[in-house]
């Protein structure tokens, strides 16, 4: 038994290809059946590593009974929600209209046009947790349908409407900010700023509000901005208790490093197992600046496992890297990690005892009962030199006991049935992933992520392009498909943007500029100068969306905005610099009242505040000295380094002599040449707010 999604490259339809339901993927064929056979699209959406996807599968999709009413009524759609963002993003705002909630499954009932009109996420079998039956839902759309179709169509234009107008970003912003808004940001602004994230602070447990707990990467990189601008000891302290509490948590992963998307409580403990090639790219980043900042060695060693994972579990043989690793094996969440105690002494022996007591494991189990009793999940409650002492043996031989025995639980893991692997490439993650190698390079000095970051580079350029400027979403086996969205080409120029500053290579601007360039063309808003999230040439969406907040992944509006102030500096564009500081202005009051869900343009609006730092290495022999300046921790900056004379604005009329020089201008102000990142960072540190 199989359906169209056979055809299909993604693992997530894959997975329903052998479904008795007679799915289809979203294209022109499935649209124009709806039309014109008369029938509703069902259209469904999840993803590889959803853990109530694959339930709602299971109860209802591979139901055959299930199945004959959805193939008797419907014209029924499969989507990835990876692949087409912008379709994620459309449903996602008409069910929540609806429902005031969504997630994942999301199940959208639509016009043969298109249109929503009905909608929620997860429905059991039989009905239970207050929620309707599928089957219920099911029957009661198609009575609603054969009897009351002029009042679901007249329902889905008004929803249709209403997501228009509420993506009608003038209006958006008039509420957010009336009037122009300010484009100046102020040191009183970051106070308020670092407030207001502190004040939405878990000081226990580290992060912010209540479970289910994500990693906000976002906003702990915030607070090390204002632990340097303004030498905040509180914002600095939650940062740390925020990254040590996930790096001894079950939200990472003990064995083999690499972060989990959430925790499903509290303390770090149960994670919802998935791994997201994003949240382990972001995690890189904050990690660089936190080890950037603070040089302690637990972030070093936090890059270099977090990255090793990156490699090792996560990378296509062809060098772009997957997108996801399932939450689930053999149908059971969290199966691949967990260990019961008896487990851990039959392998380890006598070293089992000391490994227990530091991974808090015991005969009682730490999972959640009702997912497995006796069952743990590694973490980490009190440092190994805390256990040695107690044991009166020296900390270096209780660590050599947690190495190798880290090492054959790892190898026992390993014959384990494994989660899946979501296999497609994002453009996207893949670019944010480029960004995170760069400043692990940066902060650490480690030569193989910079070499990670330029194959990773030249991988894009060589899988997702199709000549100009056009790049492609997503890519598997030789094939890419779909127009790529906002978030691929500002991610991409991002990536471009650090790649520079790692190798002081100008071709790297002059892509970023170029690709900058191409987004000015294929989505700006006219109206409101943002951007919208798909190109103006993409025909099959109801709506053009324009995103703002930094959520999971940063904004691509957030990001363009920091692209295109850095390359205003760099290429002397004043129109360019006058449009990001809008754009950022224009959001001030809701930046600094909520910078937990804008945390890209907190972090912008915060170098504009203490002055943005021009920084220029040139030197016959710069490359060492470039080195030592990306590992410093200079959140307000930007650099070029060369070794030889240019033309570019930062560079232009400066002497290349055997001996490096540092120039550093702020303001339009520029300061005596120096020799040394010592006295670079002095200097930066001097000029202050």
């Amino acid at each position: 038994m199989q359906n169209e999604l056979i055809h299909e490259s993604s693992p997530y339809l894959l997975q329903h290809a052998h479904n008795p339901v007679h799915w289809q993927a979203w294209g022109p064929e499935a649209l124009q059946l709806a039309k014109s056979s008369g029938k509703p699209i069902l259209v469904s959406i999840g993803y590889s590593a959803c853990h109530w996807c694959h339930v709602m599968e299971r109860e209802s999709f591979e139901d055959e009974a299930t199945a004959d009413i959805m193939n008797s009524h419907f014209i029924n759609i499969k989507i990835d929600r990876e692949e087409r963002p912008d379709l994620d993003h459309i449903y996602m705002d008409a069910v929540q209209a609806m429902t005031g909630s969504g997630g994942w499954p999301l199940n959208v009932f639509l016009t043969p046009e298109g249109k929503p009109f009905y909608g929620g996420t997860y429905f059991p079998p039989r009905k239970a947790f207050n929620r309707a039956s599928w089957t219920d839902v099911l029957l009661s759309i198609r009575d609603a349908w054969e009897n009351r179709r002029a009042e679901m169509e007249d329902q889905a234009e008004t929803l249709t409407t209403h997501l228009k107008e509420s993506n009608n970003f003038n209006k958006v912003r008039q509420m957010i900010h009336p009037g122009k808004g300010e484009a100046v940001f102020t040191k009183a602004d970051c106070r308020i700023i670092t407030d207001n994230l502190l004040a939405a602070a878990d000081h226990t447990e580290g992060g912010f509000g209540k479970a289910p707990k994500f990693p906000h990467t976002f906003s702990i990189n915030c607070l090390l901005q204002a632990a340097y601008f303004l030498k905040d000891e509180k914002a600095l302290q939650h940062a740390e208790l925020s990254l040590t509490k996930m790096l001894n948590g079950g939200i990472y992963d003990q064995l083999r490093g690499g972060l989990s998307r959430y925790s499903t409580d509290n303390e770090w403990l149960a994670p919802h197992f998935e791994k997201m090639l994003y949240d382990n790219a972001l995690f890189v980043t904050v990690l660089s600046n936190a080890y950037r900042l603070t040089k302690k060695e637990v972030y070093q060693q936090a890059i270099e496992q977090t990255c090793d994972f990156l490699f090792t579990e996560m990378k296509n043989e062809s060098g772009g890297y997957y997108a996801a690793l399932d939450a689930d094996s053999e149908g059971e969440e969290g199966k691949f990690y967990i260990w019961s105690k008896a487990e851990i002494i039959k392998i380890l022996g006598d070293d089992a005892e000391i490994f227990c007591e530091y991974y808090d494991v015991s005969e009682k189990g730490n999972f959640p009962a009702e997912q497995g009793f006796g069952m743990n999940i590694l973490r980490v409650l009190k440092p190994i030199e805390e256990i040695a002492k107690a044991r009166n043996i020296p900390a270096s031989e209780a660590q050599r006991v947690i190495k190798i025995s880290s090492e054959k639980l790892l190898t026992v893991r390993n014959n384990r049935v494994r989660p899946g692997t979501d296999d497609k490439i994002l453009l996207g993650w893949n670019a944010l992933l480029v960004t995170a190698f760069c400043n692990a390079y940066g902060a650490t000095g480690n030569t193989k992520y910079k070499t990670a970051a330029m194959d990773l580079f030249e991988f894009i350029q060589h899988a997702f392009t199709s000549g100009e400027e056009k790049y492609f979403h997503t890519y598997k086996n030789g094939t890419a498909k779909y127009p790529a969205f906002l978030d691929d080409y500002v991610y991409l120029a991002e990536a471009c943007i650090h790649l520079q500053e790692i190798t002081a290579n100008e071709f790297f601007l002059y892509k970023a500029k170029t690709i900058t360039e191409w987004v000015i063309g294929h989505f700006t808003d006219m109206e409101s100068g943002f951007f919208f999230f798909t190109g103006k040439d993409q025909e099959d969406v109801v709506t053009r969306k324009i995103e703002i907040y930094d959520g999971a992944t940063p904004s691509a509006n957030s990001v363009m905005a920091k692209n295109v102030l850095y390359l205003s500096l760099i290429f002397d564009k004043r129109d360019w610099h006058q449009d990001a500081v809008a754009m950022i202005g224009s959001l001030k009051n809701i930046i600094t009242k909520q910078p937990g869900s804008f945390g890209i343009w907190t972090s912008a609006a915060m170098n504009i505040a203490a002055g943005i730092n021009e920084i220029a290495v040139i030197g016959t022999d710069m490359m060492p000295l470039l080195k030592k300046v990306l590992h410093g921790y200079l959140p307000n900056r930007i650099l070029q380094g060369s070794e030889q004379a240019s033309d570019m604005p930062l560079l232009k009329g400066k002497q290349i002599f055997e001996k490096t020089y540092i120039y550093l201008c702020r303001n339009f102000e520029c300061q005596q040449p120096v020799n040394s990142a010592e006295e670079l960072f002095q200097a930066a540190e001097k000029q202050g707010f």
